[in-house]
């Protein structure tokens, strides 16, 4: 929606300011509903804040805390569709050869940059009860990155100006760099899953 191109006030408020103050900008790749797949576990999630410093230093910073800026998060959110989600053993960090399911949609919504997609429950059947028995606001989520741009390398907070989203981990809140990230299952209700 662009509501900028509306030329039209709303109340006071002209339509350009009202599009400076709600952002919200998605992509999504549409799947078939398949009801009852064995194999689609949906999930949704916030991975990561814009604009915003990271609460500690994320792996491949060196040490630097990092903000990922919204225009770097806009121009790389067609690169999170199709990408994994991974885990690893412990719920502390990335393993990207432990892709445990896929990203269909994102979308900057404030803040927050949030994610939906499914995770591949009949092939980690050890996810769902891990995941059930952290409760609803242990699990976080932590980016992953290529060819990010630092504006200042000497700064100690790095700025990301550009970059590409290559997949991310679902991790433990209190390991991910922002500990505002969150991770939760979506299972429809009455769905029961077949054991294998």
């Amino acid at each position: 929606m662009q509501l900028s191109a509306m030329g039209e006030t709303c109340g006071r408020e002209t339509a350009g300011a009202l599009a400076r103050r709600v952002q919200l900008r998605a992509m999504a790749v549409e799947f078939p509903e398949v009801h009852g797949h064995p194999n689609r576990l949906p999930f949704e999630g916030c991975l990561t804040l814009v604009d915003v410093a990271s609460d500690k230093a994320p792996s491949g910073a060196r040490g630097h805390r990092v903000v990922l800026t919204r225009a770097a998060a806009e121009a790389a959110l067609p690169s999170l569709l199709g990408m994994a989600v991974d885990y690893k053993a412990g719920w502390d960090g990335h393993d990207a050869r432990q892709k445990c399911g896929i990203i269909t949609s994102a979308e900057l919504d404030d803040k927050k940059l949030m994610v939906a997609g499914y995770l591949f429950a009949r092939d980690f059947p050890e996810m769902e009860p891990a995941m059930l028995k952290g409760g609803k606001t242990a699990m976080g989520m932590s980016y992953e990155l290529a060819d990010a741009h630092v504006a200042d390398m000497r700064a100690s907070v790095w700025t990301l100006t550009r970059a590409t989203f290559t997949g991310a981990a679902i991790l433990l809140r209190e390991k991910a760099a922002y500990r505002e990230t969150s991770f939760r299952l979506r299972r429809p209700a009455g769905h029961a899953r077949a054991v294998a």
